[in-house]
């Protein structure tokens, strides 16, 4: 079993920063891919970055160049490093995490609103 504890959402105005983390507990060791997903209001939830546990990333075009994803082994969390925000990625952002039992996992979700 793994839980999932992000933290690290908030508000911001357009242009700026944030970071998030995603600390995990339980079964650390039996996940095979991470990630951050989000929901904006009145849209469905979309992927918005992902990292194996070989380091290999994936990223909504989107976000490409803006937004960062990174893990720490030693410290169980995975990160999300969000530069040049807009106001329209203001949204539940949520951690997700997938094992090799092929089941998932979900954070119960972290708000980040841009202001303009």
């Amino acid at each position: 079993q793994v839980q999932l504890v992000e933290s690290g959402g908030g508000l911001v105005q357009a242009g700026g920063s944030l970071r998030l983390s995603c600390k995990i507990s339980g079964s650390f060791f039996t996940i095979m891919r991470m990630g951050w997903y989000r929901r904006a209001p009145g849209n469905q939830r979309e992927r918005v970055a992902t990292i194996t546990n070989f380091g290999t990333t994936n990223y909504a075009d989107s976000v490409k160049g803006r937004f960062t994803i990174s893990r720490d082994v030693a410290k169980r969390s995975v990160y999300l490093q969000m530069n040049s925000l807009k106001p329209e990625e203001t949204a539940v952002y949520y951690c997700h995490a997938y094992d090799t039992a092929s089941r998932e996992y979900w954070g119960q979700g972290t708000q980040v609103t841009v202001s303009s």
